[in-house]
């Protein structure tokens, strides 16, 4: 599966512009942002996906245009997907990111 290249690079700068370092992996057929060593966000084809954690699955999910990520056919909870009409702003995937951002802060480096 390709991913949107538009979306990516829009990641890239945003993460750019907080001066957060990333490494960017080919996972789930799309391209996948690490920060410190963890995954964060994801481009999976035109959707963002985030990794919130658990404990804020419940309430990302009930914000527009998210839904449960399923890879697998199983959602996987601490994973949503959002589709692109939620990220069509700059403020919109910024506010996303931060999610992720935010989770990724309570993991150990690796």
């Amino acid at each position: 599966m390709a991913y949107d290249e538009t979306l990516a690079q829009r990641m890239r700068d945003l993460f750019e512009s907080k001066g957060v370092p990333t490494q960017e992996k080919k996972m789930f057929g799309g391209l996948t942002f690490m920060v410190r060593g963890n995954m964060c966000v994801g481009v999976i084809g035109e959707e963002l996906m985030i990794r919130v954690g658990k404990e804020q699955n419940d309430e990302a999910l009930a914000q527009p245009h998210a839904r449960p990520m399923d890879f697998t056919g199983k959602p996987m909870d601490g994973y949503v997907y959002v589709e692109s009409e939620g990220l069509a702003s700059d403020a919109e995937l910024a506010e996303w990111v931060e999610r992720g951002l935010t989770f990724n802060a309570t993991l150990k480096e690796k």
